[in-house]
């Protein structure tokens, strides 16, 4: 796997509740990872919040989401997109090409999780998610 794009939305404490729906609704695999198992909110978020969830279903789907956000979000607050993969200098160039006359609003740099993630706002608007993953030997 090279690349791929996933939506990715964003909860503000319910996020477990609405992708175990979703997987009754579409079916899959769910894997849950909370705040707790990183080593914790911080005090911002619960141990037991969602910080990432991935739900990927037998026809193909790909569903990703976590906890966090305000509650009175809308539109392009509650969505992010995320590019994900292996592929790191492809990942890096969309990274950079995305905050051009954009927002980095948090650098490409090494997670606690052992992945590369930065987080950026394009010049429209929307919040862009990119992982690098280490490649599959």
């Amino acid at each position: 796997m090279a690349a791929r794009l996933n939506p990715y939305l964003h909860f503000s404490g319910d996020a477990r509740e609405a992708m175990e729906f979703y997987r009754s609704v579409l079916g899959g695999q769910l894997e849950v990872m909370t705040f707790g198992d990183v080593g914790g909110g911080g005090g911002e978020y619960p141990d037991d919040g969602v910080m990432h969830a991935f739900l990927r279903t037998p026809d193909g789907f790909e569903l990703m989401a976590s906890d966090g956000h305000d509650p009175q979000a809308v539109g392009p607050d509650r969505l992010s997109l995320s590019l994900s993969g292996d592929d790191a200098e492809t990942l890096t160039r969309w990274f950079e090409a995305l905050a051009e006359e954009g927002k980095v609003d948090v650098p490409l740099d090494e997670q606690v999780w052992g992945d590369t993630f930065g987080q950026v706002t394009d010049r429209f608007g929307m919040r862009w998610l990119v992982n690098i993953g280490t490649p599959a030997a």
